[in-house]
């Protein structure tokens, strides 16, 4: 078993990088660049397009606890297969519409798949076949699925500029049949089940009483949700931010693009530190990183090294706090409830996400790019502020058990 692991976990990470790559790319990031494009055409505001990713979410939140029961059902194969059939549905829909009816229910169906087939359900099928190398096989699964934006925005608005946007989508439809269904068919290792591996998925990483567990439980989705609230609401708002704050077109796209390829450096420095980093330790690294960007780009006059210096500390606190959210479910609770607990986690998540595009889309239209900023500071302010009390928490309950 142990000559062809590391063969098993690098076709584990093969197959869930691209196919994660492609739906968050095909999906989530689309509007990032094809939003303001669609926009006109429809006849819809910005911020009506962008509901369209608050439908998104607000779908994967409800979706989500019956997602995790699927999860264990079925396992996460079948369940991500499931996705692609339902994200290529949706987008097909997206493709045709031509009012807002149509347009929200292509997202309904695309939030469908979201909640079968992004983050949860991808770290689920690596715990499934990891165990307890699960946390540093799903940190290097992350240094590829940060590059969604990077690689899809240039190739969107390439596409689109070729073909129109209506054929975008269907091309976007045809890469999650025809690339993501075979691979999560075929291309995933079966999963492994054995005594050893079953007792230690049992192994609980804090010794926490009920009433301490649960109190870490609403710690860690408060602190998630709000994060990911900021990251969410800002990516596809993203471009326009740095337009409006002064780059050029041009350089909105390179840092817009590059801040995918930062949080991916943010990931790598995670992934070195293997079983010696710590996911609390991530939290506060990464949430300090994005609050000291807000207030760089908030206080100091705009300029291009300005835009530059917010894209690096943003780009790489958002990298380290994505990692963050996968992995504290596993530094806090087994491996056996990995996907139960990721599951409920992702309710407050996507939840915050389903507000989120809509409102910072509405603060940056309406009210401009140093209220969008100081918005963000705020948020991760407080939510470094539970960060700190989980941190607290969970010192008192090693001390106890020591």
């Amino acid at each position: 078993m142990s000559k062809t692991f590391p063969l098993r976990s690098a076709r584990t990470i093969a197959v869930l990088a691209v196919t994660q790559i492609v739906s968050w790319g095909t999906t989530f990031d689309m509007l990032g660049v094809m939003g303001r494009v669609i926009a006109p055409d429809l006849g819809l505001p910005n911020e009506v397009i962008f509901f369209g990713l608050t439908i998104m979410m607000l779908v994967s939140a409800l979706a989500g606890p019956a997602t995790g029961r699927l999860l264990d059902r079925h396992g996460a194969a079948r369940v991500m297969a499931t996705a692609s059939v339902v994200f290529a549905a949706g987008l097909l829909l997206l493709a045709a519409a031509h009012e807002f009816v149509a347009y929200a229910a292509a997202w309904v169906v695309i939030g469908i798949g979201g909640a079968l087939g992004l983050s949860a359900p991808a770290y689920t099928a690596v715990v499934e076949r990891e165990g307890l190398n699960g946390k540093r096989v799903i940190a290097i699964l992350m240094l590829f699925t940060g590059l969604s934006a990077t690689v899809f925005w240039p190739v969107l608005a390439l596409v689109n500029d070729l073909v129109g946007w209506r054929l975008t989508f269907g091309l976007c439809a045809a890469l999650q049949i025809f690339v993501c269904l075979p691979l999560y068919l075929y291309g995933l290792p079966k999963r492994v089940e054995n005594r050893e591996r079953a007792q230690a998925a049992e192994i609980v990483p804090v010794e926490f009483t009920p009433p301490e567990r649960r109190r870490a439980f609403l710690l860690v989705a408060a602190a998630t949700a709000i994060s990911s609230f900021v990251s969410f609401g800002l990516s596809p708002s993203l471009l326009e931010l740095l337009r409006q704050a002064g780059a050029s077109p041009a350089l909105a796209l390179q840092l817009g693009s590059a801040r995918g390829a930062i949080g991916v450096s943010a990931r790598f420095v995670d992934m070195l530190l293997g079983r010696r980093g710590n996911a609390l330790l991530t939290s506060l690294v990464g949430t300090g990183l994005m609050l000291a960007s807000f207030l760089v780009a908030a206080t100091l006059p705009s300029s291009a090294s300005v835009l530059v210096i917010f894209v690096l500390l943003y780009g790489f606190g958002t990298g380290v706090v994505a990692v963050a959210r996968a992995l504290l479910p596993l530094s806090l609770f087994s491996a056996r409830e990995f996907g139960l607990q990721s599951a409920r986690l992702s309710l407050p998540q996507n939840l915050a996400n389903a507000l989120a595009p809509v409102i910072f889309t509405a603060i940056l239209d309406r009210i401009g790019p140093t209220a969008a900023l100081f918005t963000g500071a705020v948020l991760s302010a407080i939510s470094l502020i539970f960060v700190l009390m989980l941190v607290e928490l969970v010192r008192k309950a090693g001390g106890r058990s020591t």
